[in-house]
């Protein structure tokens, strides 16, 4: 994407995203990943290259019913007004004329979905709820019409801290049950580690770095990455950490088949192991106590990023 001045906001970008994923864009305030990403449904056209969804040119799509076929949710939410949360939840089934009753049935399901009893909600302004109901809200009128893909620009940043976390972590046990495709724009290491299957560093209009989170921490390509990453999690690393903390206990004959790490291994040698096996079995004093996977550890390291961020207000 160049401007008239010939200036570029985003360029040198390939990645290709797989369908259920949930893809993290991040990276200063400039480097690219709001225009990425508004590029995907054409709220921002492409000036060079090109864009595929199902193996098709964005461009080849009629504007509309791509926009409709994709869910979008902003941090500003921008739900309107004067109109009902029923109603704000319903514009695109019935911008796609489904039926008043299909619409109705669909409303319940996905204010169920995100925790906002229709009976209390359904007929009620926007002006009437929180901010964190508001974003609910929000995420549910992007799902309304079942878009395969959800994008989703900084939707948490305004709120505050627990209600963020708390969406944040509903927004994770929903999209274990619904399974979309979520490209999330953050600017928040935390969110991203927390929320994301794998994570887009961006600097500058261009793709610095693209991996799960703990292949950031383990394995950074360049020192702008090791300091966006670190910066949230200094001096961990190298230090032993209380992996027994993590462990999920299992039985010691269904601990047999997973590949061990000791529990007073460091969190490099814990990542390591972590990139090339999903579960590991904790080993302490010559028994199996448990098993640790790569959420229980990027938790961790969310808790850590919050500590650090708590520590300088």
């Amino acid at each position: 994407m160049r401007f008239s001045d010939e200036r570029y906001a985003v360029q040198s970008v390939d990645l290709d995203i797989q369908k259920g994923e949930f893809f993290i864009l991040i990276g200063p305030s400039g480097s690219g990943k709001t225009t990425t990403l508004k590029m995907i449904n054409r709220l921002i056209s492409s000036t060079e290259g090109e864009i595929y969804i199902k193996d098709q040119k964005v461009s080849d799509y009629d504007m509309y019913e791509l926009r409709w076929d994709i869910g979008y949710v902003l941090q500003q939410i921008a739900l309107f007004p004067h109109m009902t949360i029923e109603e704000n939840i319903a514009v695109v089934p019935e911008l796609k004329h489904w039926s008043r009753n299909e619409t109705s049935k669909r409303v319940d399901e996905l204010m169920l979905m995100v925790g906002l009893d229709p009976a209390m909600y359904r007929h009620r302004k926007p002006a009437e709820l929180s901010g964190g109901q508001q974003q609910r809200v929000g995420v549910a009128r992007a799902l309304a019409a079942d878009p395969e893909i959800v994008l989703m620009d900084e939707p948490f940043s305004a709120l505050d801290p627990l209600t963020r976390e708390k969406l944040q972590d509903d927004l994770l046990d929903l999209q274990r049950r619904i399974q979309k495709t979520i490209v999330f724009v953050t600017h928040d290491m935390q969110e991203a580690m927390k929320l994301g299957d794998r994570i887009c560093v961006m600097n500058e209009g261009k793709v610095v770095q693209i991996g799960r989170p703990e292949e950031l921490v383990q394995h950074p390509v360049n020192a702008f990455v090791r300091e966006f990453v670190s910066g949230a999690v200094p001096h961990v690393g190298h230090q032993a950490f209380e992996l027994e903390t993590l462990a999920q206990p299992m039985t010691q004959e269904s601990l047999l088949g997973y590949d061990a790490v000791s529990a007073y291994a460091t969190l490099d040698d814990v990542l390591f192991q972590l990139a090339e096996h999903e579960e590991l079995a904790i080993e302490k004093d010559g028994e199996r106590i448990g098993i640790v996977n790569r959420q229980a550890v990027i938790q961790f390291l969310a808790g850590s990023l919050a500590e650090r961020s708590d520590s300088h207000e």
